[in-house]
């Protein structure tokens, strides 16, 4: 599950997988905003054929949080 995330993640906010881990944080290291975050959001629905709701989505503060969601 972290590799397809890993890689989502990657692509989304180019950036190498070496930089992405557990812990890396949305908005301190990716310099994620609300509209990043709302693409993540759209992304993961349709890679995982989920439904990610708004309260979800604000949780998400560390990769482990999109992981343990997911899970």
């Amino acid at each position: 599950m972290f590799e397809k995330i890993r890689k989502i993640l990657c692509d989304q906010f180019e950036t190498d997988e070496e930089f992405i881990t557990l812990k890396t944080q949305f908005e301190e290291d990716l310099d994620a905003d609300y509209i990043d975050m709302i693409d993540l959001a759209m992304t993961l629905e349709d890679e995982f054929s989920v439904e990610v709701p708004d309260e979800a989505l604000e949780k998400f503060k560390t990769v482990a949080d999109v992981v343990e969601f997911l899970d």
